[in-house]
């Protein structure tokens, strides 16, 4: 299947390319192409048809060899050496050149995880030319996986930014690096698909800010940090990772679009970190068509609010538990990841106007947005708390503060299992139509719910707010997090009757 895919780009290459037949000296004209194939007579006509597409194909294929020239000299090897406690590890990846937008100097683009850990002469950067160079200076910015070295070299060639928003899905770009440290290898392929989020990119990932291109063009272990370039020569792409089940490439790749890019690159160089904006809520990872429904929606769209964090952007400007954030700024929200790009991208303190969906009608709100440094300084404080009351003996452990929520109530929910109720499940053991809640599937006897409920009961409350997902029961339990003991309410379905009763859970 995966020898397709080559085959199927250069039909797409012939069929684009024939439209700049005007637009590039071909190598042989059709002339002088005919005049090399000796006259068959009737055969004439499809000899003149061979001609214009072999003309097509020369034409399109200098062109692409303009490029790949053009590019070259910007990409870089970069050959990493960092300390771990099974010994030194090497790592190798690619960069490249840009101008420092204001800044005098050159710098390199490459991914954080390509020179993490490294510093001076640990990093090796190889040059077009051969020489080999190390950075004077490095940031990082561990959100968007994005690393920029300062170098001392000038007469090397920068490459030009290209604008990402501008792309759509089928045109044709290049993926540029070291592909198992293979240096300036050239790749071609599509843009397969735009605004790629929620991708798992190995464990110990701390990317926050996804948008990613995905790309045919074949990109390999090494290529990380290298260029996506369009057919113009520019950056329109980091790429940063690959989905494969050999290692190798299967044909889908991801890369930075370069507006993010250029941000985080701008932010770094003026202010050594990048400064990002924040609202303040909790998002619902777990959207799902039948919280949709409950809320009076025909599908699921826009990003849910599931918990607004006090003395925050949301709480000032009353945002609530189960708003939907359809628009940000003018921009339909697709999902919780593009609302988190939407609000890191925007600047800090500037007013947004937020469309909400709340109890089935539109909203419009103003929203001032805040610096997240905010709420980093509370995740701190909060760390520190924690610390300190581990030390007197409580079981609070030091996480983040979006996810001590969320491993807590995970904790909490361990050895339980449960099912959202649905009219068929309901109608099989006999509670009405209508019963909501969540059914008991298992109870492991080592489970705090243990003894407290049983197979086939249904939870409908905790501590008297209504639960109809896995979400709102965690989303229950962390708005009740510093309290020992819950309230259950639960139906029990027995032969014929069906009882509602309390039960308290010990945490």
């Amino acid at each position: 299947m995966k020898n397709r895919y080559p085959l199927l780009a250069v039909i797409a290459i012939i069929v684009s390319i024939s439209l700049w037949n005007t637009c590039f000296e071909s190598p042989l004209s059709s002339r002088q192409l005919e005049a090399k194939i000796p006259s068959q007579g009737n055969a004439r006509q499809p000899n003149a048809a061979m001609l214009s597409s072999a003309s097509s194909l020369h034409d399109g294929s200098k062109h692409l060899a303009k490029i790949a020239k053009l590019a070259t000299p910007s990409v870089v090897h970069i050959q990493c050496e960092r300390q771990t406690p099974r010994g030194a590890v090497e790592e190798t990846g690619s960069g490249v050149i840009v101008r420092g937008e204001g800044k005098p100097g050159l710098f390199i683009v490459t991914n954080r995880h390509v020179v993490r850990d490294s510093n001076g002469p640990a990093i090796s950067i190889q040059l077009h030319d051969g020489r080999v160079i190390n950075p004077t200076h490095k940031w990082e910015d561990k959100d968007t996986d994005l690393a920029i070295l300062k170098i001392d070299v000038t007469d090397v060639t920068p490459a030009d930014w290209g604008d990402s928003d501008k792309l759509d899905i089928g045109h044709m770009v290049l993926a540029m690096g070291s592909p198992f440290g293979l240096s300036e290898s050239v790749t071609l392929g599509i843009i397969s698909a735009k605004g790629r989020r929620s991708l798992q990119l190995g464990s110990g990932s701390e990317v926050l800010n996804q948008n990613f291109l995905q790309t045919d063009a074949a990109i390999n272990p090494g290529n990380s940090g290298g260029p996506l370039i369009d057919l113009e020569g520019k950056i329109i792409g980091i790429n940063t990772a690959i989905a494969s089940n050999s290692g190798g490439n299967d044909g889908i790749g991801f890369s930075i679009p370069s507006k993010l890019v250029q941000h985080v690159f701008t932010q770094l160089l003026k202010y050594g970190q990048v400064y990002r904006a924040y609202l303040g809520v909790q998002l619902d990872p777990e959207f799902s068509i039948g919280t949709a429904t409950r809320l009076n929606m025909d599908r699921v769209r826009g990003a849910r609010v599931v918990k607004v964090i006090s003395n925050t952007p949301a709480s000032r400007a009353n945002l609530k538990y189960d708003d939907i954030i359809l628009s940000f700024g003018g921009i339909d929200v697709l999902d919780q990841n593009h609302l988190i790009n939407l609000v890191s991208l925007t600047p800090i303190e500037h007013r947004v106007s937020v469309v909400l969906l709340r109890d089935g009608r539109k909203v419009n709100v103003m929203v001032e947005l805040a610096n997240r440094r905010i709420l980093d300084e509370l995740e701190r404080k909060q760390r520190e708390s924690q610390q300190s009351s581990r030390r007197f003996g409580t079981s609070a452990e030091p996480m983040s503060f979006h996810k001590v929520k969320h491993t807590s109530a995970t904790e909490d929910l361990a050895g339980l299992g449960v099912q959202p109720m649905n009219a068929d499940l309901a109608a099989q053991l006999g509670f009405a139509q209508g019963q909501a809640g969540l059914l008991v599937l298992s109870v492991d006897e080592q489970s705090s719910f243990s003894g407290v409920v049983d197979l086939y009961d249904v939870i409908e409350e905790v501590a008297g707010s209504p639960v109809h997902s896995l979400q709102d029961f965690r989303q229950a339990l962390d708005q009740h997090r510093d309290l020992k003991s819950l309230v259950l309410k639960i139906s029990r379905g027995k032969p014929g009757v069906v009882q509602q009763q309390l039960v308290i859970w010990q945490r």
